[in-house]
């Protein structure tokens, strides 16, 4: 049974919190997990990642079949790195071209977000995390793009217990570990990249 994170703030309802831990929700955005579920991102977001799907599919996955097909021709391949290091590529490159077309056909394409002070994804949040100031994304790894910053997913423990939060809340929730962790929304701004 998953925890619940608990509101402390404004009447709203705690929500279940899933069991990973903060670090495997700021993950790159080749692990960032879809499963169905919609994920909001901005257009700007969603036409950079269908350029790089239609890459991928076109000139991409071209690419390392030509370069399978001449390190074929090179002969044995058991003893052939080339062979296993094209097909390692293509493993990858068919993997991501898999995570986007789910994301993109799942994705809630929108304008950003209201400057209204919720949380919510696409926003820039900065909260008091068990007393530690933090700044971070909130939604998915691809909206930030190349961005440095943190970002929690509104799946991760946080996340669930952040979402709908105004600036000033305090909410807390219950982390994998067991650890009850305090946080306090200082502020939630539109992510602009």
């Amino acid at each position: 049974m998953p925890r619940r994170g608990l509101y402390l703030g404004s009447g709203l309802q705690s929500r279940p919190t899933s069991c990973r831990s903060e670090e495997e929700t700021t993950v790159s955005a080749h692990t960032t997990e879809v499963e169905g579920n919609a994920q909001w991102l901005s257009q700007e977001a969603f036409d950079r990642l269908s350029a790089e799907l239609d890459q991928l599919k076109g000139p991409g996955r071209q690419e390392v079949v030509d370069r399978i097909a001449s390190a074929r021709e090179e002969g044995d391949l058991k003893e052939n790195g080339g062979y296993h290091a094209a097909k390692e590529e293509q493993g990858k490159i068919e993997a991501r071209i898999a995570y986007l077309s789910k994301l993109l056909e799942n994705a809630n394409v929108g304008g950003t977000p209201p400057d209204d002070g919720v949380v919510e994804p696409g926003m820039l949040v900065k909260a008091r995390v068990a007393g530690r100031e933090m700044e971070f994304i909130f939604g998915n790894r691809e909206v930030a793009g190349d961005t440095d910053l943190a970002v929690y997913s509104d799946a991760s423990p946080m996340g669930e217990a952040i979402n709908g939060a105004q600036e000033g809340d305090k909410v807390s929730y219950t982390a994998p570990n067991g650890q009850q962790i305090d946080v306090e929304v200082l502020s939630a701004q539109p992510y602009t990249g």
